[in-house]
């Protein structure tokens, strides 16, 4: 009995799809009708892959690094590719001339985000504002969290980025082999104390487990068509057991993820607080100027209050850790590189003391290779996709209301004309720039008003943890049985964040001064 009501409601459901599937097709049809209508001028829409009728792109739109790919396009129809997979319009922008010109310059018609029934409706993502459609909602949460992390207040943090990062050079003397865990447990201790003032544990840490597992589902769902339901939003209401909706499966399990890791350690702050045992931290700061439980507004403010801090920490606690990856990768592969930088502490800081903020301004160096991690291994390659409002015309294309825009950073960092060998990790870059050397900071953090307000927080981490580590340790590619070097190959993940493929290398002391000052330095810390 229970087969044939199984087969009953898949038969059911079959048919709704195949009339889903003819609506959504009417649907392409009139838009395009319409669109023309809007478009009285007849302008040509920008040039790029047209693929098959009705489905665009849908079976070759790119999935594996797809900023590669649309770097690769750009070399036959320019750098503004228009494409569409089953009449969603993409618009991907491969310079920073049209990054500028229509995110940054016409960014009150470029700031809205597209709809993600897989990561918004179905993973329940929508605390990170940064996938917020625009409007009050997105601004309220951005006000709130820019409240601590703009650049007037982040040096807030500095004492409790110093001391992990003094844990995080310690810990590398016991288990130097461990170092990518040690690296991602620095940032999440950071800001976990910052967030929540919670200490985390050295190993299965809960709340660092709950943000691997959220971010690797936003990693795999982050950009808009990696699942069908993103095209096709009645796929939504398909039950999970049904064959091929897997997806339905995967979003549960993250969704529940993300309601612990937004919900209970803000909860534990409330009770602390209730104790009158809570120590200061954003947690707390955001619950305090919360108005009173009976208030009409209290609901709303307090959701927005637990998205700041939970946002603040999987940002925190994630971006930076693949700009370090990518940092110690680039040690192994240079070590001329990190020869010069070393020289530099040393000239500057000397041999008796680990270098601190105050030193940064005479440490131009250090700035240069805090720039080339974050330009040569892209941690957003694509940054978020905005929206079009409204219609618009540029250039004598017209583009579409609803066309999702990318911003190819990848592609902008890499430019050939603009970074000699961009593939190389070279500071130098940046020491005596060219006339057309950019910053980083122009692409690595997103463009317009959705730029990321987190940015200056991951600057002064990576900062505090390059100049920390090249004080005291060398890093070297691992040698095999017979003591030659194996250079690691530097190579990334695919995905909305991206990483360096897992690898080994060798990390000691510089000396034994050095190791000795490490033992100190925590020491000193654990006696603070």
């Amino acid at each position: 009995m229970l087969l044939k009501i199984r087969q009953l409601v898949a038969d059911n459901l079959l048919h709704a799809t195949a009339l889903s599937f003819l609506t959504f097709f009417c649907l392409i049809i009139r838009r395009r009708i319409v669109a023309g209508r809007r478009n009285p001028k007849g302008l040509p829409l920008p040039p790029g892959p047209k693929g098959l009728p009705f489905v665009g792109l849908l079976f070759d739109r790119p999935v594996n690094k797809p900023w590669l790919t649309y770097a690769e396009w750009s070399k036959t129809y320019g750098d503004m590719i228009y494409f569409e997979v089953l009449g969603q319009p993409f618009l991907v922008l491969n310079s920073l001339k049209r990054v500028n010109d229509l995110l940054e310059k016409r960014s009150s018609n470029y700031s809205d985000r597209v709809g993600m029934p897989m990561a918004l409706d179905l993973m329940d993502w929508g605390f990170n504002f940064a996938f917020l459609p625009y409007g009050s909602w997105w601004r309220r949460h951005r006000r709130s969290f820019n409240e601590h992390f703009h650049q007037n207040t982040v040096h807030k943090y500095h004492p409790v980025q110093s001391r992990e990062v003094r844990e995080f050079l310690a810990r590398l003397l016991v288990t130097p082999e461990n170092f990518m865990h040690h690296i991602r447990h620095t940032f999440a201790a950071t800001i976990m104390s910052a967030a929540y003032d919670i200490s985390v544990k050295l190993s299965e840490d809960p709340y660092i487990c709950r943000a691997e597992e959220s971010l690797a589902g936003i990693a795999a769902a982050g950009i808009p068509g990696t699942f069908l339901v993103d095209f096709i939003p009645a796929l939504k209401y398909v039950p999970s057991w049904l064959p091929g909706a897997s997806f339905k499966r995967k979003a549960a399990y993250w969704k529940k993820i993300n309601h612990d890791l937004t919900e209970i350690p803000f909860k534990h702050v409330e009770d602390q607080m209730k104790a009158g045992k809570a120590s200061p931290s954003i947690s707390a700061a955001l619950i305090e100027g919360l108005p009173p439980q009976n208030d009409p507004k209290y609901k709303e403010e307090r959701e927005i209050a637990k998205d700041a801090a939970a946002i603040s920490y999987i940002a925190g606690a994630d971006t930076t850790v693949s700009s370090v990856q990518s940092f110690f990768l680039a040690m192994a592969l240079y070590p001329e590189i990190q020869k010069k930088a070393q020289a530099e502490l040393d000239r500057v800081v000397g041999p008796h003391r680990l270098p601190d903020f105050s030193d940064r301004p005479e440490l131009p160096y250090i700035n240069a290779l805090v720039k080339e991690t974050s330009r040569w291994n892209l941690v957003l390659p694509l940054a978020i996709g905005h929206m079009v409002s409204d219609d618009d015309e540029y250039d004598g294309y017209f583009i579409p209301k609803g066309t999702v825009v990318y911003g190819n950073a990848c592609a902008i960092l890499h430019d050939p004309t603009v970074y000699t060998n961009p593939s190389e990790y070279n500071p130098e870059r940046y020491l005596n720039p060219g006339p057309n050397v950019r910053d980083p900071d122009c692409a690595a953090f997103g463009f317009g008003r959705r730029i990321c307000p987190g940015r200056h927080m991951s600057d002064n981490s990576l900062f505090s943890i390059i100049a920390s580590t090249l004080a005291v340790y060398d890093i070297k590619p691992s040698v095999d049985a017979k003591g030659n070097p194996m250079k690691p190959k530097p190579e990334f993940t695919t995905g909305l964040l991206t990483y360096p493929v897992p690898f080994k290398c060798t990390i000691t002391p510089r000396n034994r001064a050095a190791e000795d000052l490490i033992r100190e330095s925590v020491s000193a810390t654990h006696n603070d």
